[in-house]
């Protein structure tokens, strides 16, 4: 359940409530002169602020924290646009690469906490592809966040990923359930940010019979002109979950 609603409502209410007791009836005067010396007893526990129950004030500030935009935030922004994408795909280690060409388009989606990242395309042999993913990094964790999910599989990527020390990318880690192993296998996921309109994404992942990883997939990417960057991200699409 989403907890901001009730957040809205218990602040509005205190609002609301504090409004009606600072205004008199419309037919009643003062008895007495109000007094301008400073009163010693507490106030009325009706003029404090109402919180949701079994909130404390302290669960407030961190729940409010936790869904503040921040510098991360504004770092996915920047890839905010219309990209093409020229992709390089092994499926297997020492093969020669799968050539083709895709579009991949990210906008902010919840106010610029997350980003959406839908791409289309081609897979040579295959026939039409699509793929969905949404980025957005998590306060509390600290960590970027992100899932993938594709028309070539049934199963969903999901990862975490950190900003790289040179700050040009950020670093991912997922996990899959593989098709051929029957079991969940690890991929890597690097993103580097190129320029202001290029970027490059790279895959790797478990040889299927071996387990050692190799390059599975590289995309390099140009955001179409007049598609300037955004204001709020998503680094990069994912990759083809078809290993």
């Amino acid at each position: 359940m989403n907890i901001k609603p009730l957040f809205a409502v218990a602040a509005l209410a205190a609002i609301a409530g504090s409004i009606a007791i600072a205004q008199p009836a419309k037919d009643s005067k003062p008895a007495v002169k109000p007094s301008t010396a400073t009163p010693h007893h507490p106030a009325s526990p009706a003029c404090q602020p109402q919180l949701p129950p079994g909130m404390t004030p302290e669960d407030m500030q961190a729940c409010a924290a936790a869904a503040t935009l921040g510098d991360q935030h504004a770092y996915l922004a920047e890839a905010v646009g219309t990209w093409q994408g020229k992709n390089k795909m092994w499926m297997a280690p020492d093969s020669e690469p799968m050539l083709s060409e895709c579009t991949t388009v990210i906008s902010p989606i919840m106010d610029g906490r997350f980003f959406k990242c839908e791409t289309t395309g081609d897979m040579p042999g295959m026939g039409p592809f699509t793929g969905f993913g949404i980025s957005g990094f998590d306060n509390v964790s600290g960590k970027f966040q992100s899932t993938w999910a594709d028309n070539m599989s049934t199963g969903m990527m999901t990862g975490t990923g950190e900003r790289l020390s040179d700050g040009t990318g950020i670093s991912y880690t997922f996990t899959y359930n593989c098709p051929i192993n029957k079991g969940p296998v690890i991929f890597r996921q690097v993103e580097h940010r190129t320029g202001k309109d290029t970027m490059t994404l790279e895959m790797f992942g478990p040889a299927p019979h071996t387990n050692k990883e190799y390059k599975v997939m590289e995309i390099n990417y140009t955001r179409t002109k007049g598609a300037a960057a955004g204001t709020s991200t998503g680094a990069a699409s994912h990759t083809p979950a078809g290993h």
